[in-house]
């Protein structure tokens, strides 16, 4: 059977893979090697959350749900990001429940821009940010943060729209920022909010860290402007639901309204068990999250002085699980080599910084979040790899 000779869609065939996802199916199958590359919780989901899925669907809740979301866990949401967060949304018509953050983003996207509008992406960033953004034929302005230890200013929002040869219409802010564990004080949020304000821009907020928030609270964009703010956060991180697939945004409900059009047609509804799980978890699983919590920022402070005796640059981080690390100057600014070599010889796969900027090509991500054990043994294998670099040299 001969495939057909008709063409298929420009963007997607001219679409560059993932680099995140590339990079991962590349070092994969290499014999022994260690993984600190995905943001993957080494937690297993709370017994709670289990047993109300596995009742769900003992009790036959697998049927069509509701597309905006089960109506008592869109209430439960608000009320859980309402409290949590100090926000102020009203009630199930401020919520939409999503197939995870990556939906979500998807979605708002679609929703927010039309084709060839301007998206202001401080980066590096969550690299399938740039994907979904060539999906709702938007364009990327990116601002480089990598001078700024990877903080965006309102002087450079300012010069960004100053620059811009499209016109702007959002901004995608997310905090703490994977990779580089950077996040805001509330001094800055309203400095931010007020820049954002005065350019009239959407503010696409993807809080998926937020919980995991060491040292200060986490200020959202949402309390701050809210009515200019789109708010993003899921289960995925906070309670280590990555499987479950399970987000949510929230936002003014004439713009929420808007939003169900492109997530009923992208996924319909999530399956009612999940849901069901979904709202034990914010109703009463709320330990969970602040233990991984202080069980991260114990890992970051152990790890993060060994990456500096090595000769790594290291902004330490203020939330997340990553760590975003400049190459030492002996080492090169090939961080794509760098990596790669790591996996082949060191056994341990880190993910390249270029993955998330262009600008970042000397820099690599490791993530803090597999267990105790394999985080050790990584980053012993890191350590013994860099010792026999420079004893070659």
């Amino acid at each position: 059977m001969t495939s057909s000779n008709q063409p298929l869609n420009p963007i997607i065939t001219n679409m560059a893979p993932d680099k995140l996802l590339n990079f991962q199916q590349t070092v994969r199958d290499i014999p022994g090697v260690l993984k600190l590359t995905l943001g993957e919780p080494g937690f297993d989901v709370d017994d709670r959350i289990k047993q109300a899925a596995t009742d769900a669907i003992t009790n036959n809740r697998s049927h069509y749900a509701e597309s905006q979301g089960e109506l008592a866990l869109r209430l439960e949401a608000v009320k859980y990001f309402n409290q949590t967060y100090h926000l102020n949304y009203q009630d199930e018509n401020n919520v939409i429940v999503t197939l995870g953050v990556s939906e979500a983003i998807n979605v708002v996207l679609n929703t927010l821009l039309g084709v060839d509008d301007g998206l202001l992406v401080p980066e590096p960033t969550y690299g399938p940010y740039f994907s979904s953004l060539r999906l709702a034929h938007g364009t990327k302005i990116t601002i480089d943060t990598t001078k700024s230890h990877f903080k965006l200013t309102p002087e450079m929002v300012d010069q960004a729209v100053t620059q811009a040869t499209v016109p702007v219409r959002a901004i995608l802010m997310n905090y703490p920022t994977n990779p580089t564990g950077v996040t805001y004080s509330r001094d800055e949020i309203h400095a931010l909010a007020e820049v954002f304000v005065k350019h009239n821009i959407w503010v696409i907020s993807d809080e998926i860290y937020s919980v995991l928030t060491y040292d200060q609270e986490h200020v959202s964009f949402a309390e701050i402007i809210p009515e200019q703010t789109v708010y993003i956060n899921g289960l995925s991180k906070s309670h280590a639901m990555t499987g479950y697939r399970v987000g949510f945004i929230l936002g003014s409900a004439n713009v929420i309204a808007e939003m169900q059009k492109v997530h009923g047609t992208l996924t319909f509804a999530i399956p009612t068990f999940i849901q069901d799980a979904a709202l034990v978890a914010l109703r009463d699983v709320t330990d969970t999250p602040l233990t991984m919590r202080e069980v991260y920022k114990a890992r970051r402070d152990r790890v993060v002085p060994k990456l500096q005796a090595l000769g790594f640059d290291v902004v330490t981080p203020q939330g997340a699980f990553y760590l975003f690390a400049k190459l030492p100057a002996d080492l090169g600014e090939d961080g794509d080599a760098f990596a790669l070599k790591l996996a082949q010889e060191g056994k341990v796969a880190v993910i390249p910084g270029s993955g998330f900027s262009e600008a970042a090509k000397a820099y690599i991500r490791i993530s803090y979040a597999a267990s105790d054990a394999d985080l050790d043994e990584g980053i012993h294998r890191l350590s013994t790899y860099i010792d026999q670099l420079r004893r070659d040299n």
